[in-house]
């Protein structure tokens, strides 16, 4: 029977090429498009899931009056360890501050590599009781209890070592003060997702930061770890959180009370972190749940779309299979049997589509991991064979099931007599999907403009200096920090280059600088807190900073060592003006020292990280960090190419075993907004791949329509009506409908733009022109759609049209 179901639906299908074509290809595009977000989320979901029991696994973040903080103080970690039993295993990850790259160096006889690896981080030995990595080399349990040991991600030992067991090798890493021997004792495999993207990870025992970790006892200052616990089996995490304030109580009231502070400790699930967590100084860049529901929302509305288009295209050509089904129910047929029939058919063009879609994931999957920064795959899972299986089945029975039972629902007798049903109830059903379908591209339209505009927005905003024609340079050792003037006179000789400074950061860069100040007559109850910079000559000069009082650094000021500059909003919360501010002596304390800092500028507030958050106090120095971090140099020139080998001469001359690295700071700006950038890209695709689905549907309504009023257009030709007026009376009918939806998708999408701009601080005003904009696209597409058919039909002979009356 179900043979001969299929049998029956295959040859309907081939009688009805059109439709079968619109059908199979809608469905493919839908599918594929649905799959493809499927293979996505399913990767964001994954992160940190492959851990032993990672429901036990938390991290111990920070929160003050001024923000959440992702670390904790350095004796946070051993506290908890000690005075909880119900805490199994506790570990820091420690993120070297400003220090983006290492510098790796392996020497074999007359053959040296050497070159910057992302995403180093020095760990307690106890990481790896937490977190499970799945080691190709060596042993986890004892892989960083030695100091001066590291372990290597597979790519990393590959890149040094080729297929060989590293264990028991030498690495050099090169830190700006100094290089220090590591033995490698582990290599981990590349086959886990973690919100801790580590390429390799240094035992937190060391002696180039093992000294200063050490004394790193204050609970107040230097919150810089992060700190990862793991709670004995039946422990409740929401009891052990109620017990973290009396544990601060006990162990940080002193040196909170010193620094007139308060902070409290509270947990995060660590499989949550990825997708929920977008506080201050993450590891790296986590993703959105917020996005993995946007994508998820439209590779739904896709495959509804697609569904849709079957739903409309079956019910509006019922007239050419109501005599079909009057005749199976004359001779006996019963209802359920043609609802398996027309289910047949909803699934054969759902399995058709599959194929197809199956074509289009393999074209279009290299252009989507390109979107997504990824490196997906069909085969990846297992998992994803039964989304493709459940997909396919789940679109064929949900496209099918309304036109199988409205068609096996006409009653013979009617349908016999010529009482074809076409009721009101049904073309309304008919027009209301048409609503849908657009109301969803429209939406889609709507808001690839919004962010498309939001981002345009950011990345033209005055920040308060010149990002443009920057180029920064990390000095990354101890040599190339030494070497840093005459570098930068090497370079500064160059006509092309305007000018030149140092910094300890740099705009667009990581700053964890800050210390709180506090003025004249007041305590560190009172204290801001202010983040900083130190910086070289020229500084302000070569970012183009404004002034608005006071001076820049200058060598003529011998006492510029004890000066600082700050932007308008420190000084405001320190609670002066521009001008009273000039002169004012302001206070800190440091390793329980007080320092004294004088004003002698004020510059115009500028964004020194993003636009997602708001601008904070900061100030510029001349000292308490160190300057010679970067490089950075004000370049005027259109051949990049020319300046850069020019500049990268000098390095080499003057750094011979340092590799030569650059970034323009535009471009490091544009990395903050990587999550927008490929949620715009997709978006906009989606939107393309949305309307072409949408007018694959209103095609054949179209193609429909124009049938079923041959011979109205006939007779209207007979009687003198136009072409024009003709294809307006055929295409009226579904401009209506274009026009319903604009009604109905401007306000819901204005509401969750709304919501999508809420993550940034500063952001774009929606226009009413936006809204026209998106509705005219849809209704242009749908005119272009429907004109075909239209004109077609209009200029069809009457004669050919009325020969059978």
């Amino acid at each position: 029977m179900i043979r001969n179901y299929f049998k029956i639906a295959f040859r309907n299908l081939s009688r009805n090429k059109t439709y079968a074509g619109i059908n199979i290809f809608g469905l493919a595009m839908g599918l594929a498009t649905c799959l493809l977000i499927i293979l996505y989320i399913s990767d964001e979901l994954s992160f940190d899931k492959h851990h032993k029991d990672p429901d036990r696994i938390f991290r111990v973040a920070t929160s003050s009056k001024l923000e959440d903080w992702s670390a904790a103080a350095g004796p946070v970690a051993a506290g908890l360890q000690n005075d909880f039993p119900e805490v199994e295993a506790a570990a820091r990850i420690l993120k070297f501050p400003g220090v983006k790259k290492m510098l790796l160096k392996y020497r074999q006889g007359a053959t040296e590599k050497q070159f910057y690896e992302p995403n180093g981080y020095y760990a307690d030995s106890t990481l790896f009781d937490i977190f499970t990595y799945d080691f190709k080399y060596g042993n986890a349990k004892t892989a960083l209890s030695s100091p001066n040991t590291l372990v290597l991600s597979e790519t990393v030992a590959e890149k040094i070592f080729g297929n060989t067991d590293p264990i028991g090798k030498t690495i050099k890493i090169g830190l700006f003060f100094g290089d220090f021997d590591y033995t490698v004792t582990g290599v981990f495999k590349d086959n886990h997702k973690s919100h801790v993207d580590a390429h390799m990870l240094l035992s937190m025992q060391n002696n180039d930061l093992g000294g200063w970790v050490s004394q790193q006892k204050n609970w107040a200052t230097n919150n810089l770890f992060h700190t990862y616990v793991k709670l004995k089996q039946g422990t409740s995490a929401q009891a052990f959180e109620a017990k973290l304030p009396a544990f601060m109580d006990r162990n940080a009231a002193v040196d909170l009370k010193a620094l007139g502070i308060t902070k409290k400790l509270f947990l995060q699930a660590v499989p949550d972190i990825y997708l929920t967590s977008a506080i201050g100084n993450e590891l790296s860049l986590n993703g959105s749940m917020t996005y993995l529901y946007i994508f998820g929302s439209i590779a739904a509305f896709l495959l509804l779309i697609a569904c849709i288009n079957f739903m409309n295209l079956s019910t509006a050509r019922s007239e050419k299979r109501v005599r079909e089904v009057g005749v199976r129910k004359v001779l006996g047929a019963f209802k359920k049997s043609l609802v398996y029939q027309f289910l047949s058919e909803s699934l054969m063009l759902s399995v058709f589509g599959l194929l197809l879609a199956l074509v289009f994931i393999q074209l279009f999957l290299p252009v989507f991991n390109d979107l997504t920064g990824k490196q997906l795959s069909i085969l990846q899972n297992t998992d994803f064979i039964l989304w493709i299986v459940g997909v396919t089945l789940v679109t064929g029975l949900f496209a099918g099931l309304y036109p199988a039972f409205f068609l096996s629902s006409f009653k013979p007798v009617n349908v016999l007599k010529g009482r074809l049903v076409n009721s009101i109830s049904v073309v309304a059903v008919r027009k209301g999907l048409v609503v849908f379908q657009f109301t969803i591209s429209i939406i889609l339209i709507l808001g690839a403009v919004v962010i498309w505009q939001q981002l345009s927005f950011i990345q033209n905003q005055n920040l308060g200096f010149n990002k443009e024609q920057k180029i920064v340079i990390p000095l990354k050792s101890n040599q190339t920090a030494d070497h840093f003037r005459v570098l930068r006179d090497e370079v500064l000789a160059n006509p092309h280059v305007v000018s030149a400074s140092s910094g300890s950061a740099h705009p667009g860069g990581e700053t964890v600088d800050d210390l709180l100040f506090y003025t004249e007559n007041k305590s560190m109850n009172e204290a801001v807190d202010i983040h900083f910079a130190a910086v070289g000559e020229n500084y302000i000069e070569t970012l183009g900073f404004t002034m608005v009082a006071g001076r820049p650094f200058s060598r003529s000021f011998s006492g510029d060592s004890s000066s600082i500059i700050l932007n308008e909003r420190a000084v405001k919360e320190l609670g002066y003006n521009a001008k009273t501010a000039i002169g004012k002596n302001i206070y800190f304390e440091l390793n329980n020292v007080r320092g004294r800092m004088q004003i002698v500028g004020v510059v115009k507030d500028f964004n020194f990280e993003s636009l997602h958050e708001r601008i904070k106090p900061y100030g510029l120095t001349t000292t308490i960090s160190d300057k010679y971090r970067y490089l950075i140099a004000n370049v005027k020139t259109t051949d990049y190419g020319v300046l850069i080998a020019s500049i990268e001469k000098s390095w080499n001359k003057l750094n011979p075993g340092t590799p030569f690295s650059y970034s323009f700071m535009n471009q490091d700006f544009q990395q903050r907004y990587d999550k927008e950038l490929r949620t715009s890209r997709i978006v906009i695709y989606f939107t393309f791949i949305a309307i072409i689905i949408a007018s694959l549907g209103l095609f054949g309504l179209a193609t429909f329509s124009a049938a079923q009023r041959t011979k109205e257009i006939g007779i209207r030709k007979v009687l003198g009506a136009s072409v024009m007026s003709i294809a307006g009376m055929l295409s009226r009918e579904f401009v209506v409908l274009v026009l319903i939806a604009i009604v109905i998708a401007s306000p819901v999408a204005w509401y969750g733009m709304q919501l999508w701009l809420q993550d940034f601080a500063y952001k774009i005003e929606i226009k009413w022109w936006v809204f026209a904009l998106s509705g005219l696209v849809a209704l242009v597409v749908a005119l272009l759609t429907v004109s075909y058919q239209s004109i077609k039909a209009a200029l069809m002979n009457p004669v050919e049209s009325l020969r059978s009356e």
